[in-house]
């Protein structure tokens, strides 16, 4: 048994002075063991001979030493015990250390996500549209990686949906290989069979596009072990109807690699990103080289827009507007510890939202709600002086004798397991985690205004 703990405690990765430690008392107690035995047999013996005497003797000196073998065993196990407790404090302070990593990492993320999605709609030139559209999938990228890091769970990705636009799918891919080739020590030599570009425009969304191929020249350079891969890349319709086009991608490598990971809950992003897209895949691995055929359906570009439709459109930007000067009569409290996350938020809703006030912790936040009426409160969770969640606790308190009830958006970095359903206990009406879509952001404060 004593063994057996020895290398549970190695295997727990203890340190080598506690394995010392264990040893040694481990071979007190197996020398006091063996000794003992000698004893009893001795005792046995002269209890034979009838002397009764000496083997008293035996006896108690044997029950002597079984009385510190108790005391060693005791200490032993006491020691363990210390072990586990101080391993256990360690997986907690890397735990707080993941927490802390995930919360520092998405409050710069969140940032470059909206400041990103503001440029994309400020009427770039078609260069710098590609270079800002790889720009954004890589950071998505970095938010998958960083999901996954602080919860765990590869299951629970979730795709931010934007707005359709009219792009060219062979010209993103081959913006997309110009850019990653930048890279230093990039390991992949690339031939893109091109064809007619004017066979490839399409709606949808192109930063999903450069995600999937990005994910695969990453799978492929770390599966490459320095050496260069040449990847070839063709697209080809293979089948059309009046709305929709099914574009077959085909990528061979020629080397063995596996390009997608498709089993069980930790699939690549690749395959989730093909799977949400309601797109198909199938690869062939072989001796020498890889064969990755993916399916992926595209909306077809209108090409005859009759009048009556752009009358619709029109009229339907007209609603739209309609529904943001219905925003704009909000009066919102926005509560942000830091300045320049407050000026982000401030410049998202700014355009749709006259009247914003803003509060630096729960404390300013509580004080302002005495004195001011506001239709929605944006709360930050991690703050100082006092957090997001006491503050809502503290603001239904107050409300509980008033019969009223002001909506409570959560804006916060904290997304790990359970932080969702702590902002809902204390009484927060929604949750959105940093890094998230200006779009996403209003569309919650519609839904719940």
């Amino acid at each position: 048994m004593v063994s057996e703990t020895e290398n549970n405690v190695r295997n727990n990765g203890f340190s080598k002075s506690s394995e010392e430690i264990f040893e040694k008392k481990k071979k007190t107690i197996e020398t006091y063991s063996i000794v003992i035995l000698f004893i009893l047999i001795a005792a046995v013996l002269l209890i034979s001979f009838n002397l009764k005497l000496p083997a008293g003797c035996l006896i108690i000196a044997g029950a002597a030493m079984g009385e510190i073998i108790i005391r060693k065993s005791s200490e032993l196990n006491r020691n363990f015990k210390e072990s586990i407790k101080e391993f256990s404090s360690l997986n907690e302070r890397k735990d707080d250390v993941i927490i802390d990593f995930s919360h520092r990492i998405r409050e710069p993320l969140n940032n470059l996500v909206i400041i990103s999605d503001m440029l994309m709609e400020s009427g770039l030139q078609k260069k710098q549209k590609e270079l800002l559209e790889t720009f954004i999938a890589s950071t998505n990228n970095m938010v998958t990686t960083v999901n996954e890091l602080t919860m765990q769970s590869a299951g629970n990705l979730s795709y931010e949906h934007r707005k359709a636009i009219r792009f060219n799918l062979l010209s993103t891919i081959q913006n997309t290989i110009e850019l990653y080739s930048l890279k230093d020590r990039a390991n992949i030599d690339f031939i893109l069979n091109k064809k007619e570009f004017n066979d490839f425009e399409c709606f949808g969304d192109p930063i999903v596009l450069k995600q999937i191929f990005l994910d695969l020249f990453n799978t492929i350079e770390i599966q490459s072990l320095e050496r260069v891969t040449k990847v070839t890349i063709t697209l080809k319709k293979t089948r059309e109807t009046g709305t929709e086009s099914i574009i077959a991608l085909r990528i061979q490598t020629d080397n063995p690699i596996v390009l997608i990971n498709d089993i069980g809950v930790e699939k690549s992003l690749t395959a989730r990103f093909i799977s949400s897209g309601n797109g198909t895949f199938s690869q062939e691995i072989g001796t020498n080289s890889t064969v990755l055929n993916m399916f992926l359906p595209y909306t077809n570009p209108v090409t005859d827009v009759k009048p009556s439709i752009a009358s619709q459109k029109i009229e339907e930007l007209i609603q739209k507007d309609k529904i943001h000067k219905e925003l704009k009569d909000l009066k919102i409290l926005l509560v942000e510890d830091n300045l320049i996350n407050q000026k982000i938020t401030l410049l998202t809703l700014k355009p749709l939202v006259h009247s914003i006030d803003t509060a630096s912790n729960g404390k300013e936040a509580l004080d302002r709600f005495g004195t001011t009426n506001f239709d929605l409160i944006l709360m930050d969770i991690q703050m100082p002086v006092m957090s997001g969640l006491v503050a809502a606790e503290k603001i239904r308190g107050l409300e509980a004798t008033t019969n009223s009830h002001v909506p409570i958006i959560a804006i916060t970095a904290n997304a790990m397991i359970g932080d969702k359903e702590k902002c809902l206990s204390a009484g927060i009406d929604d949750y959105i985690s940093k890094p998230f879509q200006p779009a996403a952001l209003i569309e919650k404060i519609k839904k719940i205004i």
